[in-house]
């Protein structure tokens, strides 16, 4: 540890020591696949170091990421437009007449007084939808439903009235709903300028995947046989196509921001809960896009963790030159190049800022530039978060 400056105060040097980002570094090898896919149906590209390579978007691999997060904290939220039709579906659940419901559930967004806007459904004519996504968590609709219960009357009063296109329901209350939130919205952040209070600066940050090499879509041309009567005229496909594929090993990076998320959470167990389930979720998901058809379920071939006080650091540029694949394939070179950047940067940077450095793998390789090696991935987060984490169960900023 660096001593203290005679202008530095130890209390000031034990908080510049303080856990802050956690960072996540991970090479996986994907076979033939194609998770995310452009507007064309081609595997998503990026052009790095002057060689194209196959692309993941961060939207793509942080949905999986957030629904796994979701299902193990045992707690939702929904990203949707739909929150009218929800309110309404809720209410007339509870016996409400069809257009009765329908009124209260534009009133949970007129009643906010805000820009948040009402858009027209194309097929029924109806303003059931918000112009914008919001992302509330998944008890918010029968929350909003209780308040309508409260004002039932005035509701029934100002139905097929001019008065069913002003606020009817209580702004206050309406926005406390709208301001709640739960871990996986404390994870991830919601923009929602248009409620004062309501927006959440998100603790984690996903960079795009990409291969670590350069890569070259491949076609695939497939048929598909009609199983009723397909001898009796013609023994050809009822249907043809092709399908573009690409494969290689993919650079992901995500960090968590340990003072965003102690913000947005206060209670530390919680907190230190939030993140385990977030960091063994981005190890271990993966996005479904063709999935049926290519079942691209692999592992990572290696996971580097590190805590630093100071910034997050990504590895990503330690494949801006493409790797080229050697007899083994381009897995074992990425993981060496890896290795040696990590060291690079860490000489660079110096280690006072490293509080906690490791890494787990398939091979036994070692990796003295990524830290200390685990025997497991649960190992590997269980240190991290130890270190983010100490036994008194805060972590300071």
């Amino acid at each position: 540890m660096t001593t203290p400056t005679t202008s530095t105060t130890a209390a000031e040097h034990t908080a510049a020591q303080a856990p802050r980002f956690l960072d996540v570094h991970v090479l996986q090898t994907l076979p033939f696949s194609n998770v995310n896919r452009d507007d064309l149906g081609s595997p998503k590209t990026v052009t790095f170091g002057g060689t194209t390579r196959t692309r993941v978007s961060s939207q793509a691999w942080k949905r999986p990421t957030r629904l796994a997060v979701e299902a193990h904290i045992g707690e939702r939220a929904l990203r949707t437009r739909r929150l009218p039709l929800q309110v309404a579906k809720a209410l007339a659940e509870r016996g409400w007449p069809e257009d009765l419901a329908e009124l209260a559930g534009a009133q949970v967004i007129r009643s906010t007084e805000s820009k948040l806007d009402l858009e027209e459904d194309k097929e029924t004519g109806k303003k059931v939808t918000t112009a914008s996504l919001l992302f509330l968590p998944d008890y918010a609709a029968d929350e909003l439903a209780d308040i309508a219960e409260q004002y039932r009357e005035k509701l029934e009063k100002a139905l097929g009235t001019k008065a069913a296109a002003k606020p009817l329901l209580p702004k206050d209350a309406v926005h406390e709903v709208m301001k709640s939130r739960n871990g996986s919205i404390s994870l991830f952040g919601r923009m929602l300028a248009e409620i004062p209070g309501a927006g959440v600066d998100g603790a984690v940050q996903v960079a795009h995947a990409f291969t670590t090499h350069g890569t070259s879509v491949q076609a695939d041309f497939f048929t598909a046989v009609d199983d009723v009567d397909q001898w009796a005229t013609d023994a050809g496909s009822a249907h043809m196509n092709t399908g573009e594929y690409s494969s290689g090993v993919f650079y992901r990076y995500t960090t968590l921001d340990l003072c965003d998320l102690t913000s947005n959470v206060s209670d530390p167990a919680m907190a230190r809960e939030l993140a385990e389930a977030f960091i063994t979720a981005f190890i271990q998901s993966m996005p479904s896009a063709k999935k049926n058809s290519t079942a691209p379920h692999s592992i990572p071939d290696l996971v580097h963790v590190a805590v630093r006080s100071d910034r997050p650091v990504s590895l990503a540029a330690a494949f801006e030159k493409p790797i080229k694949a050697e007899r083994s394939g381009w897995s074992a070179p990425s993981q060496a190049a890896l290795d040696a950047y990590a060291a690079t940067v860490n000489r660079l940077l110096g280690s006072a800022s490293l509080l906690h450095s490791a890494y787990a793998g398939v091979d036994g390789a070692d990796r003295d530039g990524l830290g200390t090696r685990a025997d497991s991935y649960p190992d590997l987060v269980a240190g991290a978060l130890a270190t983010a984490w100490p036994q008194d169960g805060s972590t300071k900023a």
